[in-house]
């Protein structure tokens, strides 16, 4: 039986095709982020290839001027012809982000998506991106393994389907350790200490994968989060939100949205808060561990969430839990673009109408606690009655026929089952 060729040995006869192609130099856009993957990526489609690299970030808001100018930096130092910074923060919380918030979205109770949820955004930048300046392929530097090359690929494929996508790192079951070598013989110099960890930082939180995240018995070192906690004993926060959107931290008012959510951040990030580890299922069907810290998330939708419970009824309240768990899986498994998701998003913005006041949080490290909250729309401050207290709107006699009916269907079945001798 003849043996099969490495994954590696098939890859290279394709990129035979493509180097005599070289004196062509087809135009390729990089998804850019400055780390291993796509370092790898820029030198590699260039330099084996023979590919005109245009190297492009897609900024989501977790990237201050300075880091672009580092990324722009190692884009050209990698060979790159050109570059581009996309900012596509405020889209990402337009057509996300609120969204998110308005279904208190956290995958398996404990995940914001921070990254799942700004792959697609950042998808549809690129290849609009792509399309604009005319280019032959798309490229990224996912691994074969987990859920950002469906992300890339079917957003991709959706908004462009005439675009190559070339992906060197998943095609070749490339190791971190090869890419790392990789680099270091073709001169390229960096701090290959600090790529041990896969960071994604995003306005919606920051991801942290390495070695530990690969072993279900081991955790992340507290120096691989990129905030450390600096402040002790206690602190309050207060949360202003109209119509289920943050308006005001602390009593100041932000017109823009995202300077509020960084500002609850800046708070939170200080004492630790919104550190934890996801365990959850992937979209190629493998469990998957990613460590992340999202300040900003975690307290935004814990106050959100209490908010709700004395602004919206019980019905209201169930079918955005149904709705909100349903936004996020599909949103975490690359399904924006499907039409149900607008439908969706009707209703949590419907369901926002009266979600309006403030939350009081108490910060301390690594840890806070909820309050309380002060609304208009407060359905607990009512004429009707206070819960074990007082009854003012109905009498004694009311609640004893209520609770008569109430049982009437229960007493039914009881009574046929002693019947049959049950």
């Amino acid at each position: 039986m003849q043996e099969r060729p490495h994954p590696a040995e098939r890859f290279i006869t394709h990129i035979h095709t493509h180097k005599e192609m070289k004196e062509s130099k087809k135009k390729v856009v990089l998804a850019f982020s400055g780390g291993l993957d796509t370092s790898f990526a820029a030198k590699y489609l260039s330099e084996d290839l023979g590919y005109e690299v245009h190297t492009a970030i897609a900024n989501t808001g977790g990237f201050t001027p300075g880091d672009l100018e580092r990324i722009e930096q190692r884009a050209y130092a990698l060979g790159a012809a050109s570059h581009a910074s996309l900012d596509i923060t405020e889209d990402y919380y337009n057509r996300s982000i609120r969204y998110m918030i308005a279904g208190n979205v956290l995958r398996n109770g404990t995940y914001p998506i921070s990254v799942s949820s700004e792959r697609i955004f950042q998808a549809i930048a690129i290849i609009e991106y792509a399309k604009k300046i005319g280019a032959d392929a798309v490229a990224h530097g996912s691994t074969g393994a987990g859920n950002d090359q469906v992300r890339f690929d079917l957003t991709f494929q959706i908004l462009a389907p005439e675009i190559e996508i070339i992906t060197p790192t998943r095609d070749m079951t490339l190791t971190r350790e090869y890419e790392i070598d990789y680099l270091k013989k073709h001169g390229v110099d960096a701090d290959y200490k600090k790529m041990e960890y896969s960071i994604n930082k995003g306005l919606w939180g920051t991801s942290i994968g390495g070695k530990e995240t690969l072993h279900s018995e081991q955790t992340l070192p507290d120096s691989a989060y990129p905030s450390q906690v600096t402040a002790s004993g206690e602190e309050t926060l207060r949360i202003t939100f109209h119509k289920g959107e943050v308006t005001a931290v602390n009593g100041k008012t932000y017109e823009n949205r995202i300077d509020a959510i960084r500002a609850v951040e800046e708070a939170g990030a200080k004492f630790g808060i919104g550190r934890d580890m996801h365990i959850g299922d992937t979209i190629i069907g493998i469990k998957g561990r990613v460590g992340f810290e999202a300040a900003a998330p975690v307290l935004i939708i814990a106050a959100h969430k209490m908010l709700e419970k004395h602004t919206l009824t019980k019905w209201q309240q169930y079918w955005k839990d149904q709705i909100g768990t349903w936004y996020g899986m599909f949103l975490h498994e690359s399904q924006y673009l499907e039409p149900v998701m607008r439908d969706m998003e009707k209703f949590l913005e419907s369901s926002q109408e009266n979600v309006s006041g403030t939350v009081e949080i108490t910060l301390r490290p690594l840890g806070y606690t909820l309050v309380g909250v002060d609304s208009p729309f407060d359905l607990m401050k009512t004429d009707f009655g206070e819960y074990g207290e007082v009854n003012k709107a109905w009498s004694a006699d009311d609640v004893k026929g209520f609770t008569k009916i109430l049982g009437n269907q229960m007493k039914i079945f009881h009574n046929v089952q002693k019947r049959n001798g049950k």
